[in-house]
Protein backbone atom coordinates (compact mmCIF):
# COMPACT_ATOMS: atom_id res chain seq x y z
CA UNK A 1 0.00 0.00 0.00
CA UNK A 2 2.86 2.39 0.71
CA UNK A 3 4.17 1.91 -2.83
CA UNK A 4 0.70 2.66 -4.21
CA UNK A 5 0.55 5.83 -2.09
CA UNK A 6 3.96 6.89 -3.41
CA UNK A 7 2.79 6.29 -6.98
CA UNK A 8 -0.31 8.45 -6.41
CA UNK A 9 1.89 11.25 -5.01
CA UNK A 10 4.08 11.14 -8.12
CA UNK A 11 1.13 11.06 -10.52
CA UNK A 12 -1.01 13.76 -8.89
CA UNK A 13 1.88 16.02 -7.91
CA UNK A 14 3.61 15.83 -11.28
CA UNK A 15 0.44 16.38 -13.32
CA UNK A 16 -0.89 19.31 -11.29
CA UNK A 17 2.58 20.83 -10.84
CA UNK A 18 3.18 20.87 -14.61
CA UNK A 19 -0.21 22.43 -15.31
CA UNK A 20 0.26 25.10 -12.61
CA UNK A 21 3.72 25.88 -14.02
CA UNK A 22 2.14 26.58 -17.41
CA UNK A 23 -0.63 28.60 -15.72
CA UNK A 24 2.04 30.82 -14.16
CA UNK A 25 3.37 31.74 -17.61
CA UNK A 26 -0.06 32.07 -19.22
CA UNK A 27 -1.29 34.41 -16.48
CA UNK A 28 1.55 36.89 -16.84
CA UNK A 29 4.50 35.29 -15.04
CA UNK A 30 7.82 35.87 -16.80
CA UNK A 31 10.61 34.93 -14.38
CA UNK A 32 12.35 31.71 -15.30
CA UNK A 33 14.17 31.69 -11.97
CA UNK A 34 10.89 31.91 -10.04
CA UNK A 35 9.61 28.98 -12.10
CA UNK A 36 12.84 27.17 -11.18
CA UNK A 37 12.41 27.92 -7.47
CA UNK A 38 8.84 26.62 -7.49
CA UNK A 39 10.11 23.13 -8.30
CA UNK A 40 12.21 22.86 -5.13
CA UNK A 41 11.14 25.79 -2.94
CA UNK A 42 8.62 23.73 -0.99
CA UNK A 43 11.36 21.63 0.63
CA UNK A 44 11.16 23.41 4.06
CA UNK A 45 7.66 21.91 4.38
CA UNK A 46 9.34 18.52 4.80
CA UNK A 47 10.51 19.59 8.26
CA UNK A 48 7.01 18.80 9.58
CA UNK A 49 6.88 15.10 8.58
CA UNK A 50 10.59 14.79 9.44
CA UNK A 51 9.89 15.87 13.04
CA UNK A 52 7.04 13.34 13.25
CA UNK A 53 9.14 10.35 12.12
CA UNK A 54 10.97 8.29 14.77
CA UNK A 55 14.71 8.95 15.15
CA UNK A 56 17.34 6.60 13.80
CA UNK A 57 17.76 3.47 15.96
CA UNK A 58 20.85 3.51 18.15
CA UNK A 59 22.21 0.38 16.47
CA UNK A 60 21.76 1.78 12.93
CA UNK A 61 25.00 2.38 11.08
CA UNK A 62 25.47 6.08 10.34
CA UNK A 63 27.20 7.03 7.07
CA UNK A 64 30.16 9.40 7.03
CA UNK A 65 29.03 13.02 7.25
CA UNK A 66 31.38 14.06 4.45
CA UNK A 67 29.92 11.47 2.08
CA UNK A 68 26.34 12.48 2.91
CA UNK A 69 27.20 16.16 2.43
CA UNK A 70 28.74 15.37 -0.97
CA UNK A 71 25.52 13.58 -1.97
CA UNK A 72 23.39 16.54 -0.87
CA UNK A 73 25.51 19.15 -2.65
CA UNK A 74 26.25 17.16 -5.80
CA UNK A 75 22.71 15.98 -6.50
CA UNK A 76 21.26 19.30 -5.29
CA UNK A 77 23.30 21.40 -7.74
CA UNK A 78 22.40 19.07 -10.61
CA UNK A 79 18.76 19.27 -9.59
CA UNK A 80 18.86 23.08 -9.49
CA UNK A 81 20.11 23.38 -13.08
CA UNK A 82 17.76 20.60 -14.20
CA UNK A 83 14.86 22.63 -12.77
CA UNK A 84 16.10 25.67 -14.70
CA UNK A 85 16.10 23.76 -17.99
CA UNK A 86 12.58 22.54 -17.32
CA UNK A 87 11.46 26.09 -16.50
CA UNK A 88 12.76 27.42 -19.83
CA UNK A 89 11.35 24.42 -21.72
CA UNK A 90 7.87 24.88 -20.25
CA UNK A 91 7.92 28.52 -21.35
CA UNK A 92 9.03 27.73 -24.91
CA UNK A 93 6.73 24.74 -25.58
CA UNK A 94 2.98 24.13 -25.25
CA UNK A 95 2.46 22.04 -22.12
CA UNK A 96 1.07 19.11 -24.15
CA UNK A 97 4.21 18.97 -26.33
CA UNK A 98 6.43 19.51 -23.30
CA UNK A 99 4.95 16.53 -21.45
CA UNK A 100 5.30 14.25 -24.47
CA UNK A 101 8.94 15.17 -25.09
CA UNK A 102 9.69 14.89 -21.34
CA UNK A 103 8.54 11.26 -21.51
CA UNK A 104 11.89 10.50 -23.17
CA UNK A 105 13.39 10.56 -19.68
CA UNK A 106 12.14 6.97 -19.35
CA UNK A 107 14.38 5.99 -22.26
CA UNK A 108 17.31 7.95 -20.84
CA UNK A 109 16.75 6.35 -17.44
CA UNK A 110 16.78 2.86 -18.96
CA UNK A 111 20.27 3.67 -20.27
CA UNK A 112 21.57 5.30 -17.07
CA UNK A 113 20.14 2.44 -14.98
CA UNK A 114 22.14 0.04 -17.10
CA UNK A 115 25.36 2.07 -16.97
CA UNK A 116 25.18 3.31 -13.37
CA UNK A 117 22.94 0.82 -11.52
CA UNK A 118 23.79 -2.34 -13.53
CA UNK A 119 20.16 -3.14 -14.31
CA UNK A 120 19.27 -5.48 -17.16
CA UNK A 121 18.65 -4.05 -20.64
CA UNK A 122 16.20 -6.45 -22.30
CA UNK A 123 14.55 -6.43 -25.73
CA UNK A 124 11.35 -4.94 -24.27
CA UNK A 125 13.23 -2.11 -22.59
CA UNK A 126 15.16 -1.50 -25.82
CA UNK A 127 11.82 -1.33 -27.62
CA UNK A 128 10.62 1.22 -25.08
CA UNK A 129 13.69 3.40 -25.67
CA UNK A 130 13.37 3.22 -29.46
CA UNK A 131 9.64 3.98 -29.52
CA UNK A 132 10.03 6.96 -27.16
CA UNK A 133 12.87 8.27 -29.32
CA UNK A 134 10.74 8.06 -32.45
CA UNK A 135 7.85 9.77 -30.63
CA UNK A 136 10.12 12.70 -29.76
CA UNK A 137 11.47 12.82 -33.33
CA UNK A 138 7.90 12.89 -34.67
CA UNK A 139 7.09 15.88 -32.48
CA UNK A 140 10.20 17.72 -33.71
CA UNK A 141 9.05 17.24 -37.32
CA UNK A 142 5.49 18.41 -36.69
CA UNK A 143 6.37 21.61 -34.85
CA UNK A 144 4.75 24.21 -37.12
CA UNK A 145 1.34 24.27 -35.43
CA UNK A 146 2.88 24.62 -31.97
CA UNK A 147 5.10 27.51 -33.04
CA UNK A 148 2.03 29.55 -33.99
CA UNK A 149 0.48 29.18 -30.52
CA UNK A 150 -0.17 32.58 -28.95
CA UNK A 151 1.11 31.45 -25.54
CA UNK A 152 4.50 30.30 -26.83
CA UNK A 153 7.36 32.69 -27.76
CA UNK A 154 7.95 32.73 -31.52
CA UNK A 155 11.11 31.09 -32.77
CA UNK A 156 11.83 29.30 -29.47
CA UNK A 157 10.32 25.89 -30.25
CA UNK A 158 13.62 24.24 -31.23
CA UNK A 159 15.37 25.58 -28.13
CA UNK A 160 12.51 24.41 -25.91
CA UNK A 161 12.65 20.99 -27.54
CA UNK A 162 16.41 20.65 -26.96
CA UNK A 163 16.14 21.91 -23.37
CA UNK A 164 13.40 19.40 -22.61
CA UNK A 165 15.54 16.54 -23.94
CA UNK A 166 18.56 17.79 -21.99
CA UNK A 167 16.52 18.15 -18.79
CA UNK A 168 15.04 14.68 -19.27
CA UNK A 169 18.50 13.14 -19.67
CA UNK A 170 19.77 15.07 -16.65
CA UNK A 171 16.83 13.96 -14.51
CA UNK A 172 17.46 10.34 -15.49
CA UNK A 173 21.04 10.68 -14.25
CA UNK A 174 19.79 12.28 -11.02
CA UNK A 175 17.41 9.38 -10.32
CA UNK A 176 20.19 6.86 -10.89
CA UNK A 177 22.46 8.84 -8.55
CA UNK A 178 19.73 8.80 -5.89
CA UNK A 179 19.66 5.02 -6.18
CA UNK A 180 23.46 4.82 -5.85
CA UNK A 181 23.30 7.10 -2.80
CA UNK A 182 20.81 4.86 -1.01
CA UNK A 183 22.72 1.71 -1.94
CA UNK A 184 26.33 2.80 -1.36
CA UNK A 185 26.26 5.77 1.04
CA UNK A 186 23.10 5.83 3.17
CA UNK A 187 22.52 2.05 3.12
CA UNK A 188 19.09 2.53 4.69
CA UNK A 189 15.65 3.11 3.24
CA UNK A 190 13.68 4.37 6.21
CA UNK A 191 11.16 7.18 5.89
CA UNK A 192 13.43 9.47 7.89
CA UNK A 193 16.34 9.00 5.50
CA UNK A 194 14.11 9.49 2.47
CA UNK A 195 12.85 12.79 3.88
CA UNK A 196 16.35 13.95 4.81
CA UNK A 197 17.81 13.17 1.39
CA UNK A 198 14.85 14.81 -0.34
CA UNK A 199 14.85 17.92 1.85
CA UNK A 200 18.57 18.68 1.81
CA UNK A 201 19.09 18.05 -1.92
CA UNK A 202 16.13 20.33 -2.64
CA UNK A 203 17.45 22.98 -0.26
CA UNK A 204 20.68 23.02 -2.28
CA UNK A 205 18.64 23.24 -5.50
CA UNK A 206 16.67 26.12 -3.96
CA UNK A 207 19.92 27.90 -3.10
CA UNK A 208 20.96 27.57 -6.77
CA UNK A 209 17.64 29.16 -7.78
CA UNK A 210 17.98 32.01 -5.25
CA UNK A 211 21.51 32.81 -6.44
CA UNK A 212 20.31 32.80 -10.04
CA UNK A 213 17.31 35.00 -9.23
CA UNK A 214 19.47 37.72 -7.68
CA UNK A 215 22.41 37.36 -10.08
CA UNK A 216 20.13 37.73 -13.10
CA UNK A 217 18.36 40.78 -11.64
CA UNK A 218 14.93 39.18 -12.16
CA UNK A 219 14.07 39.85 -8.50
CA UNK A 220 13.56 43.53 -9.40
CA UNK A 221 10.68 42.64 -11.73
CA UNK A 222 8.73 40.56 -9.20
CA UNK A 223 6.59 43.39 -7.69
CA UNK A 224 5.45 44.46 -11.17
CA UNK A 225 4.88 40.84 -12.17
CA UNK A 226 2.69 40.27 -9.13
CA UNK A 227 0.69 43.46 -9.77
CA UNK A 228 0.10 42.56 -13.43
CA UNK A 229 -0.73 38.90 -12.77
CA UNK A 230 -4.08 37.79 -14.13
CA UNK A 231 -6.81 37.76 -11.44
CA UNK A 232 -4.67 39.57 -8.86
CA UNK A 233 -1.94 39.15 -6.30
CA UNK A 234 -3.72 36.47 -4.29
CA UNK A 235 -3.94 34.21 -7.34
CA UNK A 236 -0.23 34.85 -7.98
CA UNK A 237 0.72 33.69 -4.48
CA UNK A 238 -1.64 30.72 -4.60
CA UNK A 239 -0.20 29.62 -7.97
CA UNK A 240 3.36 29.70 -6.63
CA UNK A 241 2.50 27.96 -3.36
CA UNK A 242 0.37 25.32 -5.08
CA UNK A 243 3.11 24.58 -7.61
CA UNK A 244 5.75 24.26 -4.88
CA UNK A 245 3.59 21.91 -2.78
CA UNK A 246 2.71 19.71 -5.78
CA UNK A 247 6.32 19.34 -6.88
CA UNK A 248 7.43 18.45 -3.34
CA UNK A 249 4.72 15.78 -3.09
CA UNK A 250 5.84 14.35 -6.44
CA UNK A 251 9.52 14.52 -5.43
CA UNK A 252 8.99 12.75 -2.10
CA UNK A 253 7.02 10.00 -3.85
CA UNK A 254 9.77 9.68 -6.47
CA UNK A 255 12.60 9.39 -3.94
CA UNK A 256 10.61 6.87 -1.88
CA UNK A 257 10.08 4.73 -5.00
CA UNK A 258 13.79 4.98 -5.84
CA UNK A 259 14.62 3.81 -2.31
CA UNK A 260 11.99 1.05 -2.21
CA UNK A 261 12.17 -0.27 -5.80
CA UNK A 262 14.49 1.40 -8.35
CA UNK A 263 15.11 4.63 -10.22
CA UNK A 264 13.67 3.09 -13.39
CA UNK A 265 10.43 2.12 -11.66
CA UNK A 266 10.12 5.64 -10.22
CA UNK A 267 10.59 7.10 -13.68
CA UNK A 268 8.01 4.75 -15.19
CA UNK A 269 5.49 5.84 -12.54
CA UNK A 270 6.00 9.48 -13.51
CA UNK A 271 5.49 8.55 -17.15
CA UNK A 272 2.02 7.17 -16.36
CA UNK A 273 0.88 10.81 -16.23
CA UNK A 274 1.84 11.13 -19.91
CA UNK A 275 -1.69 10.76 -21.33
CA UNK A 276 -3.16 13.02 -18.64
CA UNK A 277 -1.22 16.27 -19.11
CA UNK A 278 -1.90 16.72 -22.88
CA UNK A 279 -5.62 16.10 -22.36
CA UNK A 280 -5.83 18.63 -19.53
CA UNK A 281 -3.71 21.06 -21.58
CA UNK A 282 -6.20 20.93 -24.47
CA UNK A 283 -9.11 21.58 -22.09
CA UNK A 284 -7.49 24.22 -19.84
CA UNK A 285 -5.06 26.05 -22.13
CA UNK A 286 -6.45 25.44 -25.62
CA UNK A 287 -3.39 23.51 -26.85
CA UNK A 288 -3.84 21.99 -30.29
CA UNK A 289 -4.14 18.21 -30.36
CA UNK A 290 -2.87 17.57 -33.88
CA UNK A 291 -2.72 14.20 -35.58
CA UNK A 292 1.06 14.07 -35.17
CA UNK A 293 0.75 14.82 -31.47
CA UNK A 294 -1.91 12.12 -31.03
CA UNK A 295 0.29 9.54 -32.78
CA UNK A 296 3.28 10.61 -30.65
CA UNK A 297 1.14 10.14 -27.53
CA UNK A 298 0.13 6.62 -28.59
CA UNK A 299 3.77 5.75 -29.36
CA UNK A 300 4.87 7.06 -25.97
CA UNK A 301 2.16 5.04 -24.21
CA UNK A 302 3.31 1.96 -26.14
CA UNK A 303 6.89 2.58 -25.00
CA UNK A 304 5.68 2.88 -21.42
CA UNK A 305 3.65 -0.34 -21.64
CA UNK A 306 6.68 -2.19 -23.01
CA UNK A 307 8.60 -1.42 -19.85
CA UNK A 308 5.61 -2.24 -17.61
CA UNK A 309 5.33 -5.66 -19.27
CA UNK A 310 9.04 -6.28 -18.73
CA UNK A 311 8.61 -5.39 -15.05
CA UNK A 312 5.68 -7.84 -14.90
CA UNK A 313 7.80 -10.62 -16.42
CA UNK A 314 10.61 -9.95 -13.94
CA UNK A 315 8.13 -10.14 -11.09
CA UNK A 316 6.84 -13.50 -12.30
CA UNK A 317 10.37 -14.90 -12.61
CA UNK A 318 11.25 -13.85 -9.08
CA UNK A 319 7.96 -15.16 -7.70
CA UNK A 320 8.47 -18.55 -9.35
CA UNK A 321 12.05 -18.77 -8.12
CA UNK A 322 13.40 -19.11 -11.66
CA UNK A 323 14.86 -15.68 -12.15
CA UNK A 324 16.27 -14.59 -8.84
CA UNK A 325 19.66 -14.21 -10.47
CA UNK A 326 18.21 -11.48 -12.69
CA UNK A 327 17.30 -9.26 -9.78
CA UNK A 328 20.46 -8.89 -7.75
CA UNK A 329 19.47 -5.44 -6.45
CA UNK A 330 16.11 -6.69 -5.18
CA UNK A 331 17.74 -9.69 -3.54
CA UNK A 332 20.29 -7.48 -1.78
CA UNK A 333 17.56 -5.17 -0.57
CA UNK A 334 15.51 -8.08 0.75
CA UNK A 335 18.52 -9.39 2.66
CA UNK A 336 19.16 -5.93 4.09
CA UNK A 337 15.56 -5.58 5.23
CA UNK A 338 15.69 -9.00 6.89
CA UNK A 339 18.85 -8.01 8.76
Amino acid sequence: MTVVADMLMVLCGGTVGTLLGRLYYNSGGKSKWVATLMQSGGSPLLVIPLLLTPPHPAEERQPAASMVAAVYVGIGVLLGFDNLMYAYALLYLPVSTFSLVAATQLGFNAITSRLINAQRFTALIANSVVVLTFAAALLSIGSSSDETSSDVPRGKYALGFVLTLAASASFAVILSLFEVAFEKVVRARTMRWVLKVQMFTNLVATAVGVVGLFASGEWRTLPGEMAAFKNGRARYVLTLVGTAVCWQAAAVGTVRLVARVSSLFANVTGTVALPLVPVFAVVLFGDRMTGIKAVAMLMAVWGFLSYVYQHYLDGRRVASGKGTECCVVCAARTAGDTA
